[in-house]
């Protein structure tokens, strides 16, 4: 099997990632991170005009009609970019409301004119009706609010979900919430029989994790080559070059359990379940370890806020504890049959 991206995937995330280094660049999200929207509001439609919103939607509902793992692609750009916004959220709920059948919603959102929030329960709670504790990412102007489950996605008006309590995000790039519901009902559900949002949503936030994995690899081992200590760079010492080699093999492995999961969700594997589970496991772990271990590479400079290497590290750890905790979903993983 064929993992590499073909030239017509790699035209699409190179010119996604032309716009986001242009437009989005990493150093936004130090000089807005005291702003209440990650992406003002501008710019945001300008992303959801250039398509990256909206690469897997049907061509009906206002979108491009492409596969999977095109969508999966585009995540890893994300990724790598550090790109904020809630791109997850937006991408994902118009896929819901087009399945329910809402195709002016689904191009709302599509077209960057209506917001979503990701609504993640924390701790006990239902999804239908909405019930409990919910983290809220990206709650600045949305419309609606986005709750995956395994048994199914919901859409519901956000302001279903009563009060919206800020926090302070530990990535400077993410706009986060509390609400406590005691109950609301969906605008919209789309049961997993009806496509398996859970499973599309983990295998993206792997995506988004294996990005960050390779960036912050790449960008240590860029480090490596150009810093030099007494008349040497420092890649030439052993415990510099085999961190960078260990990052590299792990970003990989990422990349390629995450493209794999895509082909057997996509292709409805009997051990799919079994390879999204994976592809989470080892892009999360990929993503945290190199961008600590990037800092180690960094120095001292590593722990300045100038740095990027933080910056990967804390957005590694937002996205890793989304749609579950790293010790369950390992435990599930390791209680699965072995791949057919």
């Amino acid at each position: 099997m064929d993992l590499l991206p073909g030239a017509e995937q790699l035209e699409i995330v190179a010119a996604a990632g032309e716009f986001l280094a242009e437009r989005m660049p990493v150093e936004r999200i130090r000089t807005d991170r005291h702003a209440e929207y990650s992406v003002p509001e501008q710019l945001w439609l300008e992303g959801a005009e250039m398509g990256l919103l909206t690469l897997g939607l049907d061509e009906e509902f206002g979108g491009s009609g492409r596969p999977f793992d095109d969508e999966v692609l585009l995540f890893v750009e994300l990724g790598k970019r550090l790109a904020p916004g809630p791109f997850l959220a937006c991408t994902l709920a118009a896929r819901v409301a087009a399945r329910c059948g809402d195709a002016a919603l689904a191009e709302q959102i599509g077209s960057g004119h209506a917001r979503v929030a990701l609504a993640v329960l924390r701790g006990d709670g239902e999804v239908r009706p909405i019930k409990g504790t919910f983290d809220v990412f990206e709650p600045a102007g949305a419309s609606h609010a986005l709750v995956v489950a395994r048994s199914g996605a919901a859409l519901v008006d956000i302001a279903s979900l009563g009060e919206l309590t800020s926090l302070d995000a530990a990535d400077p790039g993410t706009r986060i919430a509390t609400a406590t519901v005691e109950s609301a009902e969906p605008q919209y559900w789309l049961p997993a029989e009806g496509e398996w949002i859970w499973g599309r949503a983990m295998v993206l936030t792997a995506a988004l994790l294996t990005g960050l994995a390779a960036a912050a690899g790449a960008s240590a081992t860029e480090h490596a080559k150009t810093r030099e200590q007494f008349g040497k760079p420092i890649g030439v010492h052993q415990a510099i070059k085999h961190a960078c080699v260990d990052m590299e093999i792990a970003a990989e492995a990422a990349q390629a359990q995450t493209f794999f999961a895509a082909i057997a969700l996509a292709d409805g594997r009997p051990d799919a379940l079994l390879q999204v589970l994976s592809a989470v496991t080892v892009a999360g772990s990929a993503a945290v370890d190199n961008a600590a271990a990037g800092i180690q590479v960094f120095g001292g400079m590593g722990y300045t806020f100038e740095n990027n290497m933080h910056l990967y590290l804390k957005r590694a750890h937002v996205f890793r504890h989304l749609f579950g905790e790293p010790n369950e979903v390992l435990a599930e993983l390791l209680a699965q049959d072995r791949a057919q």
